[in-house]
């Protein structure tokens, strides 16, 4: 057995009655027992042109001769353990000539170490538009595997399309070429562009919509046309452009389609219910006029800025409704409700709009509901509902309810954001009436408005966001503009005659830097810093300077924004600065400071008027100025609608700038410019110069925040 055992691990043959030295593969091929053959190479390892291996349904499409690829291994183990070895991939394509003569090329490469990938390049004599099979075998330079289509293996195969498609055509029903219409409606109207090649083999279409979107559609099956849903979100003109792809990767040339889309057309219903106080009905500004219960009010108050005179209050009674006694839309196409609400209370659900069926529910239903994590606003349809926000009592709030048809999804919108998460909805038929402030149930109409609305408006399409933004803007108004050019008496002018700022001992009105202080050339004369905007500013000594308006410069129980431009004195100042504050009885409303220990400006509000309330701060990391440059341009905006806090410097927002402040609270102290309150006194004045205080109720966008402080401003 030694001399069997010696001359089968020299590779030789030798035969005995009870051991054998030679195994065979299922090929046939003999290989001695210590150098097992190569592994199988397996399917999945196999690729050609990049594409997995496959045949017949699947066989593999490529754009260029393909290179053919291979992860071959040898094989470990066996009795003594056979020595893993380097191998080489030797591989075989055949196909069918158009004389119906087999066409056969082989290649074998160079020996990797195992587990390495092996690729041939196929010759250029490999037609194209022709199925091409292959496989591969490893050979260890001692035996070789089995051919990768052997026993469970497979062959692969390729054909090479050297043909790019035909460009599509494409059409559309709603957006037809200006060619054969100029403006077609529009904005929020869902147009279906059909697109098709002529070539049979394309199996998809790559398409980019001007402004977005794009992507890729895939065909049902090679050679068909697809269709692309598209939803103009602006108006003007607009192009689509596609490229057909074949079955192999190649594309078409590049379409173009040009159309041109209008902006969004009107409500098809709209209530203004500004109507004059003793109305009995409300006019429709499109629609029909909608009857009054008689506990409806008109001429009540309206949200500021909101675009609207008046609103009308229901005193959430049978008798506080409105109804045009018709259906405004109908639901099982796309369509928006909104209103401007303010509830007078938010412990029960209420309806702000909803549309009858002939079943006990309404069809859709826009209000709030009381839920057991508190009231939330709410847009129900077809069995669904979205709900989202924290309606609060007393405040006005913009809510929009949309559907989508197209989509099939209900969104709620609430002062222009979506609120909540969209859902799928399946709306009933419902051809009854509108109804504003109640809806329909089994009992008769429930859940009863009681508050205020305003602006009740229906489309017949989608509204898109930028347009929900726009119907729930409320422009900010200017409150009191303070230049800080001038001041006689102590007191300086608002620019629109409005509050003046009284200055207080330790306050002056500075004029900028002389020019003809140079001290290179005069030693004893002292520069003066240039003025922070236009030629003077206020100038504050810390100890005893500030000034102050008469009262209230801004509500700040509602949106407001402020402005102000600071530079302060020194380098390293030794206690927290203020520059502006307003008071309540006991705390700051808010306050604005250079806080010295942790280099900061910040935004500090209190969350209730009580003496150690908590604050919210907002903060962005800033040096001291030490009394040079042009200081820095600080603005604070309060948005109640979405319930945030928001701190800029010259203009721009940082990471820790904005958090947010649920409940904003009414204050009845004045503008304080250069200190704030303390108890029943006075603390933290501001050492260096201010300019240019704006006050506004409302939300300043970003673009009129960094137009604060800068030549003339901004005039909402």
């Amino acid at each position: 057995m030694k001399d069997l055992r010696r001359a089968v691990g020299r590779g030789g043959l030798a035969v005995g009655c009870c051991a054998v030295a030679l195994l065979t593969t299922t090929a046939g091929t003999a290989y001695a027992v210590d150098n097992l053959p190569p592994k199988q190479p397996l399917v999945q390892d196999l690729t050609s042109g990049g594409k997995a291996c496959g045949s017949g349904d699947s066989i593999a499409y490529v754009a260029e001769r393909p290179r053919l690829s291979a992860v071959l291994y040898d094989s470990e183990g066996g009795s003594p353990p056979s020595e893993v070895s380097p191998v080489k991939g030797e591989f075989e394509a055949w196909w069918t000539d158009a004389a119906g003569v087999e066409q056969r090329r082989a290649y074998t490469g160079l020996a990797k170490r195992s587990g390495s990938r092996h690729d041939w390049t196929l010759p250029d004599d490999i037609p194209a538009n022709t199925a091409v099979s292959w496989h591969v075998r490893a050979n260890d330079g001692k035996a070789t595997s089995a051919w990768s289509d052997e026993g469970d293996g497979s062959v692969c195969s390729f054909v090479f399309d050297d043909v790019n498609p035909v460009n599509a055509t494409v059409t559309s029903p709603e957006y037809p070429t200006p060619e054969q219409e100029y403006w077609v409606d529009g904005v929020g109207v869902y147009g279906h562009f059909t697109v098709d090649s002529p070539s049979d083999d394309v199996v998809s279409y790559a398409y980019y919509f001007l402004g977005g979107p794009g992507g890729t559609v895939s065909a049902a099956e090679p050679g068909d046309p697809v269709t692309i849903p598209y939803l103009p979100l602006s108006s003007g003109p607009k192009y689509l452009q596609v490229r057909a792809i074949d079955r192999a990767g190649r594309s078409s040339g590049q379409t173009t389609y040009d159309f041109n889309v209008k902006s969004g057309r009107a409500p098809v219903a709209r209530w203004k219910l500004t109507d004059p106080a003793g109305s009995g009905s409300a006019a429709a500004e499109t629609g029909t006029a909608a009857r009054a219960g008689t506990g409806v009010t008109f001429g009540g108050p309206a949200p500021a800025g909101a675009g609207i005179a008046s609103s009308v209050a229901l005193d959430g009674s049978g008798h506080g409704f409105l109804t045009p006694d018709a259906p405004a839309t109908d639901l099982r196409k796309s369509f928006a409700v909104s209103a401007w609400v303010r509830p007078a209370e938010t412990g029960r659900t209420m309806t702000v709009a909803s549309q009858d069926t002939d079943a006990d529910a309404p069809g859709f239903a826009l209000g709030l509901r009381a839920e057991d994590s508190g009231p939330a606003w709410s847009f129900t349809i077809g069995g669904a509902r979205v709900s989202g926000g924290a309606p609060e009592t007393g405040e006005w709030a913009h809510v929009l309810g949309l559907y989508d048809a197209e989509t099939g999804t209900a969104r709620l919108y609430v002062n222009g954001r979506e609120t909540g998460t969209a859902v799928d909805a399946t709306p009933a038929e419902a051809a009854g009436a509108f109804q504003i402030g109640r809806a329909r149930g089994a009992a008769g109409y429930r859940d009863r408005w009681h508050g205020e609305v305003g602006d009740v408006q229906v489309h017949d399409r989608v509204v898109v966001p930028s347009e929900v933004a726009e119907l729930a803007h409320r422009a900010p108004k200017r409150l009191g503009h303070w230049s800080l050019e001038s001041a006689t008496g102590g007191v300086s002018p608002e620019k629109d005659g409005g509050s003046p700022l009284r200055l207080g001992g330790g306050a002056t009105i500075r004029q900028g830097s002389d020019d003809s202080c140079i001290p290179e050339l005069d030693p004893d004369c002292t520069p003066v810093p240039p003025a922070l905007t236009d030629g003077a500013d206020l100038q504050l000594d810390g100890e005893t300077g500030y000034a102050a308006t008469d009262g209230p410069a801004v509500d700040t129980g509602d949106s407001f924004s402020l402005g102000v431009v600071v530079r302060l004195a020194d380098s390293e100042p030794a206690h927290a600065m203020t520059v502006l504050s307003q008071a309540g009885e006991h705390t700051d409303a808010f306050r604005v400071r250079y806080e010295p220990s942790t280099h900061t400006w910040q935004l500090v509000m209190p969350e209730k008027d009580e003496a150690g309330a908590p604050e919210k701060v907002v903060s962005e990391v800033e040096s001291a100025d030490g009394g040079e440059g042009l200081g820095h341009r600080l603005a604070v905006v309060y948005d109640d609608g979405a319930d945030t806090i928001r701190l800029y410097v010259d203009g721009q927002l940082g990471g820790g700038d904005t958090a947010d402040f649920p409940n904003g609270w009414h204050s009845s102290g004045a503008l304080q410019v250069g200190r704030a309150k303390a108890g029943d006194g006075w603390t933290e004045y501001l050492h260096g110069d201010v300019d240019e205080v704006q006050a506004y109720q409302g939300v300043l966008s970003d673009t009129q925040v960094r137009q604060l402080g800068v030549g003339a401003g901004i005039d909402p």
